[in-house]
């Protein structure tokens, strides 16, 4: 018998229910508005037999009394083939299979086609097979890859296979597989599964620490503050800092099979441009439409808090599934700000004992056990897969002190701070150089990953790299205080130095066909060149002549990244650049 209860208080979305049975935390329940409206809502906190529950739509036109039936189960994810290349909001309602322009109140669509047929292909052949959690059983295609179908994750324990379907064509609700428990229960299997989406997926062998990096295609990022595949990064940055273009330009170009992107809160005209331009936009990877492998969540800022909360988790839910099959997963969440908004909004209708700036006590706590439920993982089966997860925070003002920076910053391993004055001066990506970092360059296992992969001493260039554009600031800070005249030629050639690194290694230009997306055999090349020019010493009868020299090596460094590689045009101003130095050893 199911549990349900009555209206008894209304705050905005915040219902409270009295009970007439047992309420978990996090169940999910449906209170029955007059017209056979149903408004999903879930429980976020029980006292005694009071239920208070976050309801995930408007709830204009309640009133007391009204009837709440509670479903036994938590916010669940429908896993299965047919997820690529759709739209979901935080529900994982399909918004291109709703009617008009919003998704009508109590009205929840299926989020797969539970009518479309699949071809199968058995993966195990042996009866009496053990298989548990997780255990790939056989695969469809999906697009151009291949989505396995596995033991649904919520069974404990090992099972012996009864029986397998034999390759043909199936839907994801019929039966594929047989499996027989402990006890000598039998249990049918489809290509389907529900996952609660605010506990983590953890059918896998093990969860080291990442090891080996992931190739995004920035030089700002891959060279100077690389992320680790299973790793965790996130973007701040102030309004028109160019946050979501940076995760346009990785999404597109990162080295990843699948890409999951959250749109938490953000508004909806720029939700709205995403869904224009992702269908759009041609893969490099396979020459395909990048829509083919992306899932998009949407919650803009004018949906309910709480729904806007679900959708953060419903992306990562998604994201473990298809590392569960061994892929690369990179999952962009923009804003994680709105999901902390959505966080205080709710904990202050609690009145609950508020935190800095009015956010939950446990803000911090919240933000790293989502952040901890990325990584790289080793399969049953021997084999790897990995999400790795980087978030934006759009902290109000530009004021990267404020809690939800704060926290995410304990949390994340990677920091890529967006400067106003970087972007104001139109250098892009505007990742500040000094105020990012990567905790993972001091990982001994990436360390020795980057030097065995692109050369014995890279991460120690990298670090001598960061030291000149430090020294640099400062050797910029004497000039603007004293004059050019004013300080000596040495000061000119450091900064210069500094400028050499941040025009060549540090911009680029994502309208350039070319220089949009630079491989790491490229950025090696480069950053390399680079150094070697930054290392040499030069003599120079004054600071216009220093200004003059850096200037001419800057315009030739910079038609190198906007060649092809290797190319004649890339030779030829290579030729030149080479020229430019010989000046100086005559």
């Amino acid at each position: 018998m199911k549990t349900t209860g009555e209206v008894i208080g209304i705050i905005a979305n915040l219902v409270t229910v009295k009970t007439s049975g047992p309420v978990s935390q996090n169940e999910i329940c449906y209170i029955l508005m007059d017209g056979g409206v149903r408004l999903m809502a879930e429980v976020i906190k029980v006292i005694g037999d009071r239920a208070y529950v976050q309801v995930f739509e408007s709830t204009r036109g309640l009133r007391g009394g009204t009837r709440v039936e509670f479903e036994g189960h938590m916010l669940e994810a429908t896993l299965g083939p047919g997820i690529l290349t759709r739209i979901y909001d935080g529900l994982q309602n399909d918004l291109k299979a709703m009617e008009g322009v919003f998704l009508k109140r109590g009205e929840y669509n299926a989020p797969l086609d539970f009518e479309s047929r699949w071809d199968f292909t058995p993966l195990v052949a042996a009866e009496n097979q053990e298989v548990r959690a997780g255990d790939w059983l056989g695969w469809v295609p999906e697009g151009w890859l291949q989505h396995k179908i596995m033991v649904p994750f919520k069974m404990e324990g090992v099972y012996r296979l009864k029986w397998i379907a034999t390759a043909g064509n199936y839907k994801i609700t019929d039966v594929i597989a047989t499996v027989v428990d402990a006890d000598g229960v039998e249990h049918g299997l489809s290509m389907m599964q529900r996952w609660p989406v605010k506990v983590p997926i953890t059918a896998f062998r093990d969860k080291p620490r990442p090891f080996r990096t992931m190739e995004t295609g920035f030089r700002a990022i891959d060279t100077f503050n690389p992320i680790a595949e299973g790793g965790t990064g996130f973007i701040p940055g102030p309004f028109g800092a160019g946050k979501t273009v940076l995760q346009h330009g990785i999404s597109k170009q990162a080295n990843a099979d699948v890409i999951i992107i959250a749109a938490c809160g953000e508004r909806a005209n720029e939700v709205v441009e995403t869904f224009v331009e992702f269908p759009e936009l041609d893969d490099p990877r396979t020459g395909r439409k990048l829509m083919e492998r992306t899932t998009i969540i949407a919650n803009t800022s004018n949906m309910p808090v709480s729904a806007r909360e679900a959708s953060v988790y419903t992306a990562m839910t998604l994201g473990e599934y298809y590392r569960a099959m061994g892929l690369k997963v990179l999952l962009l969440a923009d804003s994680t700000s709105r999901w902390a908004q959505a966080l205080r909004e709710m904990s202050n209708r609690l009145e609950e004992l508020p935190g800095q700036d009015a956010f939950p006590v446990d803000l911090s706590a919240i933000i790293s056990n989502f952040y901890a439920r990325a990584g790289f993982v080793y399969l049953n089966n021997g084999e790897t897969g990995s999400v790795t997860f980087i978030g934006t925070v759009s902290p109000a003002g530009g004021n990267l002190k404020e809690p939800v920076t704060e926290s995410t910053k304990k949390a994340a391993r990677c920091f890529y701070a967006l400067s106003q004055a970087r972007a104001d001066s139109k250098r892009y990506p505007a990742i500040d150089p000094l105020e990012s970092y990567s905790k993972y360059l001091e990982y001994p296992e990436i360390i020795g990953y980057l030097d065995e992969n692109y050369g014995g001493d890279w991460v120690t260039k990298v670090l001598a790299s960061k030291a000149m554009v430090q020294r640099g600031k400062e050797a910029f800070e004497q000039i603007n205080i004293l004059g050019d005249d004013g300080v000596p030629v040495e000061y000119h050639d450091r900064y210069w130095k500094s400028e050499l690194l941040d025009f060549i290694i540090l911009q680029q230009d994502s309208f350039d066909a070319t220089d949009a997306n630079c491989p790491m055999e490229r950025q090696v090349y480069m950053f390399d060149l680079v150094m070697d020019i930054c290392g040499r010493t030069f003599q120079f009868a004054d600071f216009e002549e220093c200004v003059a020299y850096y200037k001419r090596l800057i315009n030739e460094l910079r038609q190198m990244n906007f060649s092809t590689f290797e190319g004649e045009d890339f030779r030829r101003h290579y030729e030149a650049v080479q020229d430019i130095l010989k000046e100086q050893q005559q």
